[in-house]
């Protein structure tokens, strides 16, 4: 979706170019200037319109972004807690036949 907002904007883009390109050549009457006016006005409001889009969507993604961060984080710090716990909580013994050995040797 952004990167379609983003090529409309280019083509917009490349169309003003082109136009101010075109007027640099022609005759610069006034009656062609005021001819050009509302156009040029409908433009500017098309591009107004795309930036209040795209301001949106980055304010969408923005937030989305945040609710993933705090998750990760999240479970990151779930998963070190984990870790933690497995590891301090390891048997000093491994198995039953492991102690059945250490008796005999004992014995």
């Amino acid at each position: 979706e952004l990167e379609n907002q983003l090529s409309t904007k280019s083509k917009t883009l490349d169309e003003l170019k082109q136009s101010l390109a075109f007027n640099g050549n022609a005759d610069q009457t006034p009656e062609a200037l005021s001819l050009r006016i509302p156009e040029l006005c409908e433009m500017m409001d098309s591009i107004v319109s795309q930036v209040a889009q795209l301001k949106t969507s980055v304010q969408s993604i923005m937030e989305q972004w945040k609710v993933y961060d705090e998750a990760y984080a999240d479970v990151s710090l779930k998963t070190t807690r984990y870790l933690y716990c497995v590891n301090q909580c390891k048997p000093s013994v491994l198995s039953l036949e492991y102690l059945k050995k250490q008796i005999r040797t004992l014995q």
